[in-house]
């Protein structure tokens, strides 16, 4: 298929979708502002970022990746860098470094296959697992940071019983799966945002934004290399790539085609490579920002252009101006969507038992003789698959780190194969005696 041919065909599934359903795409593409706006707005707060800046390129992101993949594949920040930034109060220039790092990385693996290799050994217990992880980190960060922390009825505009209103609303949403519960608790949370910063006063104005472009000088790019970039390298490889790939096939089994692991690399690597000159912040693509948002009823690339447009003219027009609005949006409707993504996207583990390929690594022997396989074996698999999962989810939840969850599931993988390949090895070496001795037949 030609360039032309996939544009022509994702544009008219983009249409077709959103003409079907507008109020469900419009709903799902505020599906990840539960990890956007917090961690944007703390960086912007911090002078670690240019939110202008941000906002333009983000949307310009959201707006190419809705016409080229079709999906709601959504634009997050690079959390890694994002916490190590806000924490150490980085400057500008440290996180410009830190997310041009990446984009170099990025782009290398992604140009030298290096990546395309990973999706074909990372057995798909191990991506589940970190895809459970990041859901369940999800499910923790808003029940401890946001809702939590609010008392059970003061203030009135944010506490515990709007959660809990929220949270019923979510169940009724499940039962009417067309209800756009995102867009709804958006707009309640904004005009209750709106009311209260019009009481009180704000020297932020709207500004035309002036784009500039700096370049970092060798203590920022030292600092945003080693302390923020290494760190965030196993992240986004393994949950912005790898787990998007598996979870958009997951989630998108029969159209729009599922976007390769290389694609996605290379769009992970230009956005930032582009827009962190600008002092835009570090962007990914995460597998829990698009469970988000197909949650709240996205199916096409429509929701994630809508999403696009709106970022770009707020970035365009309205700038710095906005964060006091942002800044007084209700916790408590915001950790309910980041809770219901959370579980969203750790509901993909239930499949790890299925009777799909354990893994491309699986045993020839297997592969020529499907049919010998016992229904003990199988079931054997299938627990091995469930302990190799669970494995990776609880070294991403202890240590806090995908990259130590990745190693715990893989060395677990491994072990559970290492009879299979001793017994294989020996059966070779049995063979290779047997015919070179012939006379002891």
């Amino acid at each position: 298929m030609s360039i032309r041919q996939h544009f022509r065909t994702i544009t008219n599934h983009n249409v077709r979708t959103f003409r079907t359903s507008p109020l469900a795409e419009l709903s799902g593409s505020l599906g990840d502002l539960g990890t956007l706006l917090p961690l944007m707005i703390a960086m912007a707060l911090g002078g670690s970022i240019d939110l202008p800046a941000t906002l333009v390129f983000s949307g310009m992101t959201n707006i190419f990746t809705g016409f080229y993949y079709g999906i709601p594949l959504p634009v997050q920040p690079m959390k890694a860098i994002a916490a190590i930034a806000i924490s150490q109060n980085f400057s500008k220039q440290e996180t410009m470094a830190a997310g041009l790092t990446m984009g170099i990385v990025v782009f290398a693996l992604s140009a030298s296959g290096l990546l395309k290799w990973l999706n074909r050994v990372v057995p798909a217990p191990v991506v589940k697992g970190i895809q459970v992880g990041a859901g369940l980190a999800l499910v923790i960060s808003a029940g401890s940071t946001m809702i939590k922390p609010l008392g059970w009825a003061t203030p009135g505009y944010d506490n515990r019983l709007l959660a809990l209103a929220a949270f019923a609303l979510l169940g009724v949403a499940a039962l009417v799966p067309r209800l756009p519960y995102a867009l709804i608790l958006f707009t309640i949370g904004l005009v209750m945002a709106a009311a209260i910063s019009s009481s009180s006063e704000s020297s932020s104005h709207a500004t035309l934004w002036r784009p500039s472009v700096s370049v970092p000088n060798s203590a920022a790019w030292k600092t945003g290399a080693i302390e923020a970039a290494i760190p965030q390298l196993p992240l986004t490889t393994l949950n912005s790539i790898l787990a998007v790939t598996s979870l958009a096939a997951t989630l998108f089994p029969d159209y729009p085609p599922t976007p390769s692991t290389t694609s996605i690399g290379f769009s992970v690597a230009i956005a930032n490579l582009i827009g962190c000159w600008f002092g835009a912040m570090p962007i990914c693509h995460g597998s829990g920002g698009l469970a988000g948002q197909y949650r709240f009823g996205a199916r096409s690339g429509s929701s994630v252009i809508a999403l696009g447009l709106v970022k770009l003219i707020l970035g365009l027009f309205v700038g710095e101006a906005i964060v006091p609005l942002l800044q007084r949006f209700p916790k408590s409707l915001l950790g309910v969507m980041v809770l219901a993504a959370g579980i969203e996207l750790a509901k993909v583990g239930q499949s790890v038992s299925d009777t799909e390929t354990w893994d491309s690594a699986t045993d020839d022997t297997e592969n020529q003789q499907p049919a010998l396989r016992s229904k003990k074996t199988v079931e054997q698999e299938r627990k091995d698959r469930w302990m190799v999962m669970l494995v990776t989810v609880a070294g991403c939840l202890a240590f806090k780190n995908d990259a130590v969850g990745f190693s715990a599931g893989m060395v677990w993988h491994w072990s559970l194969k290492l009879p299979g390949w001793l017994e294989h090895y020996r059966y070779g070496q049995l063979s290779l005696e047997y015919c070179a001795n012939p006379n002891e037949r």
